[in-house]
């Protein structure tokens, strides 16, 4: 019985990231389709939304006494955790925030921005070398 307890998270993490990330892919699509392909509107539009999600679901969540972490689990870190980690960005900035972290804020805030580029940077060139 124990096991199975155990793994209840992994199953509500997995039935909320395919409906987050075929949600991604489909609205994507949609963007390009509507809006051509010059910016990356999908991906705006995506992130926008997934912090949205995120600060709405955290709110209500917290606010409903007893309400059970399976379902926190599925909406916001498989759903919204699929659909974009950039939601899971907004909802650690605003927790070290509301933490009164606020030099921390800043370098997390800032700092993850501009590792992603230099990350995405590095890996382009690394595949480069093999390829």
């Amino acid at each position: 019985m124990v096991q199975d307890a155990a793994l209840l998270p992994v199953i509500a993490i997995a039935i909320g990231a395919v409906p987050g990330a075929l949600s991604r892919y489909y609205l994507t699509e949609l963007c390009k389709t509507a809006m051509g392909t010059n910016f990356p509107y999908g991906t705006l539009i995506i992130n926008f939304t997934g912090c949205l999600l995120m600060g709405f679901f955290f709110t209500l969540f917290q606010g409903i006494k007893g309400f059970p972490p399976e379902i926190d689990l599925l909406v916001r870190t498989g759903f919204l955790g699929s659909y974009t980690t950039f939601s899971t960005y907004g909802y650690d900035t605003l927790t070290l925030w509301r933490n009164d972290k606020r030099v921390a804020t800043i370098f997390y805030w800032a700092g993850s921005a501009t590792l992603a580029v230099v990350g995405t940077i590095l890996g382009c060139y690394l595949a480069e070398l093999i390829v």
